[in-house]
């Protein structure tokens, strides 16, 4: 008994919720670009090199050479990047530096 009237309270409840639509959704437009600047100035000039066994990638902006990714044969890609714009290119690899953890076990 009380279980039919359990589900005849589900299906009353259930019910108005099963008779609605879904609104008709239209996708959204494509956002302008900014004023004074084309849509192709974003998009980096890359040079792909084969130097050895290693694969190097050259990306440029505006003629200006501000990353490159070094990728070997085996292991992990590393970036060579220009942080400050002066030409002079800082290793960033995939991993941050190995920071050990230390904890005091016993102290007296």
């Amino acid at each position: 008994m009380r279980r039919t009237l359990f589900l005849a309270l589900s299906l009353a409840l259930a019910a108005p919720l099963a008779a609605q639509q879904r609104p008709q959704l239209e996708p959204l437009p494509e956002p302008p670009p900014p004023p004074g600047v084309s849509e192709d100035a974003f998009e980096p000039e890359v040079t792909i090199l084969k130097r050895g066994e290693d694969t190097v990638e050259e990306y440029r902006h505006k003629g200006r050479l501000y990353m490159v990714k070094v990728t070997p044969p085996h292991g992990v890609p590393y970036y060579l990047v220009d942080q400050k714009g002066d030409g002079v290119m800082v290793r960033q690899g995939a991993n941050p530096p190995l920071s050990v953890p230390m904890w005091v076990l016993k102290s007296w």
